[in-house]
């Protein structure tokens, strides 16, 4: 296991770059810590994997140096940085057994046959293979065959990382949750550093303990679950973590007040604004209140999906989602409140502080 370290990487598909704008990885200087679940979590194009691939030693970066533990690996391959990779589409030997499969990278590394045993089968019993190992690959599923894959990768006890590229898009909805657990299990059993690139939110959330939002070649936040949820660092990650996203409105500041439209909204504290940025408040659908009393709102459809349904809303001619249980009701002249400790004021997409913030710090 390792602790991976990014100073200052950037990298560019062309020689020739100069500007921010020319960078498909614009500037990331974090450091990852020893054993830890992370997931690059973004839209296609956004430079996750990209930086998967920098990680790994597919990729040079055109700038910056990237540390396992303290050691500058930049200039090593991905053999001399002991990295194992999972890859979107499972690659296994056809031919070879279950067993076989497993057993290979540790073979090809001339380890000592009774450790190959040993270690293959407490993989196939934490991937729940075991009693397909002596089956060969090719008639197996291709949820199966993505379980070889992972297995392979958890299989050598002293890497320095496992990373995956979006793993499970192969995979069926009902077994990708199933791999999803297991996967989160095997984590707290090895405590392997794992690094995990997904578009699929769902899939982020639930493996990682941080998870690693990107957006537009740069990391916009990097937090916990709960921290992405209550509290995004960036618009993008506001409407991207969700469902629905947070509803974002232009607004101005005075002092610890917010101004939409006609409507004047308090909030918890005076946010710090520069002059001529451009202001939203955010706030999202779970800590909209619709009640008798409030501000008014005007309904324009109703989804039912089970356990909750969305109110889709207007308000001060903004588009506003609020997020009821079930059973709620809905008023005929319905109003709404926002949960003043869930308000977020935005300053060109980025989270504002408030002055109890700062005055806290």
């Amino acid at each position: 296991m390792a602790r991976i370290s990014l100073e200052h990487i950037r990298h560019a598909y062309s020689d020739k770059a100069k500007a921010a704008g020319d960078y498909a990885l614009k500037e990331v200087h974090h450091e990852w810590e020893d054993g830890g679940a992370y997931a690059l979590l973004g839209p296609s194009g956004c430079g996750k994997t990209t930086l998967l691939n920098i990680i790994s030693g597919l990729l040079q970066p055109s700038d910056g140096r990237i540390l396992f533990d303290g050691k500058d690996v930049t200039q090593l391959s991905t053999e001399e940085r002991n990295i194992a990779q999972v890859f979107q589409f499972p690659v296994v030997y056809d031919t070879m057994t279950v067993f076989d499969n497993l057993a290979f990278p540790l073979r090809n590394r001339k380890v000592p046959e009774a450790e190959v045993e040993k270690r293959v089968n407490e993989i196939l019993e934490m991937t729940d293979l075991a009693g397909m190992a002596k089956r060969r690959a090719q008639r197996l599923t291709a949820d199966q065959k993505q379980k070889i894959s992972l297995g392979r990768g958890l299989v050598r006890a002293n890497v320095n990382a496992i990373l995956f590229d979006e793993p499970l898009t192969v995979i069926d909805p009902h077994m990708k949750w199933v791999l999803r657990s297991q996967l989160k299990r095997l984590h707290r059993q090895s405590r392997f550093t794992m690094v995990y690139v997904t578009h699929d939110q769902t899939e982020a959330l639930t493996f990682a303990d941080k998870v690693v939002v990107m957006h537009d070649g740069q990391i916009v936040q990097i937090g916990t679950p709960a921290e992405l949820f209550e509290r995004p660092s960036h618009t993008f990650v506001g409407y991207f973590i969700g469902s629905p996203g947070m509803n974002l409105m232009p607004a101005s500041i005075d002092g610890a007040s917010a101004r939409v439209g006609d409507q004047t909204i308090s909030l918890s504290g005076a946010p710090a604004v520069k002059a001529g940025g451009r202001i939203e408040l955010g706030i999202r659908p779970e800590f909209v209140r619709l009640g008798r009393e409030g501000m008014p709102v005007t309904i324009t459809k109703v989804e039912d999906i089970g356990r909750q349904k969305i109110v889709r809303a207007t308000f001060c001619g903004q588009p506003l989602a609020i997020v009821l249980a079930e059973d709620d009701e809905i008023p005929t002249d319905a109003k709404v409140s926002f949960e003043k400790s869930a308000i977020g004021i935005f300053v060109d997409s980025w989270r504002a502080k408030t002055e109890t913030a700062r005055q806290e710090g």
